[in-house]
């Protein structure tokens, strides 16, 4: 049994009417009038047994999107169902409405619309329905808790998504309009042309020129079908915070739309989130199935608060990648991680492979460097220089072992790695 609001109003008023006549006979009249209103309620209230719940709607949503749920609501008993219902969600799945009121003729259904906006990654499970059947009068009622399963999969939110035509656009110049005359490593042969002025003469195919009366050159295009690895390093310094985004979830964007990109450029990509032990993979999905693989299994990663192992790491993308790939690794510049976990692994991964690194960088340092406004700022300057020039002394070490840094804020982070894949690819180095 339930009461509602109505039915403490009705017993303040029953006892203005005991102030006014205080006595033992007014008092059980009143009782008796509030008992008898709400026992009627209670009696005449539809019963929530006979509810049959099922749901339907979105079961992927992107981080920050809005996303639609439907409950339908089955009255199976004999009585016309007046009532509240409430369905319940975790916080962060941000649903609204948080109760409807409803009216279920017997052996009719209603459908109940729950616009769910997360703000947390991961799976969000749909908790109890709380159904509220009230009576005629509206003061007390019956109430059951029911469940209808469900859960929604938050995917990571793309927002370098904006990205993609601009990167896309040059790609296409890379490989259709502007053909290279210049063999890079990783290029191939596309076609002839006649020659024209300015033309560099080491592209000139002498015996096709013989044979016709033009002088031709020979074109060249990016390879296709390279294969690119990413790994997520998903350790202590993934949880860090850039203003108001952890570090892993920028790098899971900045992977995002790599992986857009190499897949309309016709490579193969994997990725591998790793820290102390290997956290998920994705390796061989079809290249229409990249990005759905890769947003599904990265809705599910949490930073892990303990150091990263770099040679568990190695030994992952050796034995996923036997021959030559890009390495592509988002990680943090922390020299002293760098130095500790990386360095002594550097060599064997580069060797065998290309190898990216991509950091994010922290703009607050930056603009800590820059201050000179009092003593204090001067100090936090000092600090902030301090760090700026271990992150550069550490980046041109990881360069003499032959790897490409991408160091960029969180709002460019993608678009500069995109933008390095794709100069790796003009110049035929993947």
């Amino acid at each position: 049994m339930t009461l509602t609001g109505r039915a403490a109003l009705l017993a303040l008023a029953g006892g203005l009417v005991m102030l006014a006549f205080p006595n033992v006979t007014a008092m059980l009249a009143v009782n008796a009038v509030v008992l008898a209103a709400v026992v009627i309620d209670v009696i005449a209230a539809a019963s929530p047994r006979g509810l049959e719940l099922s749901r339907s709607g979105d079961v992927k949503i992107h981080l920050g999107q809005p996303g639609m749920v439907t409950l339908t609501i089955v009255n199976n008993g004999h009585r016309t169902l007046r009532g509240m219902v409430r369905d319940a969600w975790r916080p962060s799945a941000g649903a609204t409405p948080a109760r409807n009121a409803v009216k279920i003729p017997a052996g009719r259904r209603v459908a109940v619309r729950t616009t769910l906006t997360p703000t947390r990654r991961g799976d969000a499970a749909a908790g109890l329905v709380t159904v509220r059947s009230l009576g005629p009068f509206g003061l007390a009622g019956r109430q059951r808790s029911l469940s209808a399963p469900w859960t929604v999969r938050v995917l990571p939110a793309f927002l370098s998504r904006k990205h993609l035509p601009e990167k896309l656009a040059r790609l296409r110049e890379l490989d259709g309009q502007h053909k290279s005359l210049i063999r890079g490593q990783g290029s191939e042969f596309d076609s002839l042309r006649a020659y024209v002025l300015g033309d560099d003469v080491r592209s000139i195919d002498w015996r096709s020129s013989a044979r016709h009366a033009d002088v031709l050159v020979r074109t060249w295009r990016p390879e296709r079908d390279r294969k690119i690895v990413i790994v997520l390093d998903t350790g202590r310094t993934s949880a860090g915070r850039v203003g108001d985004v952890p570090r892993l979830d920028v790098s899971m964007d900045a992977a995002l739309l790599l992986a857009a990109l190499a897949v309309h450029a016709g490579d193969r990509v994997d990725l591998i989130a790793v820290d102390r032990r290997i956290r998920s993979r994705v390796v061989g999905a079809g290249r229409n199935e990249v990005l759905a693989a890769f947003t599904s299994t990265m809705a599910l990663l949490e930073p892990d608060l303990s150091e990263s192992d770099i040679g568990l790491m190695t030994a992952t993308v050796l034995a996923a990648a036997r021959q030559r790939c890009l390495v592509v690794l988002l990680t943090d510049l922390n020299p002293t991680a760098i130095e500790q976990g990386l360095l002594p692994h550097v060599q064997l991964l580069s060797s065998k492979h290309k190898v990216l690194l991509a950091a994010v960088s922290d703009p607050k340092v930056a603009e800590l460097a820059a201050g000179r406004g009092d003593s204090a700022a001067v100090y936090h300057a000092a600090a902030a220089a301090r760090a700026q020039a271990g992150r550069a002394q550490v980046s041109a070490l990881l360069r003499r072992y032959g790897l490409e840094i991408v160091d960029a804020p969180p709002g460019r982070l993608a678009p500069a790695l995109a933008d390095a894949y794709l100069s790796l690819k003009a110049a035929g180095r993947l």
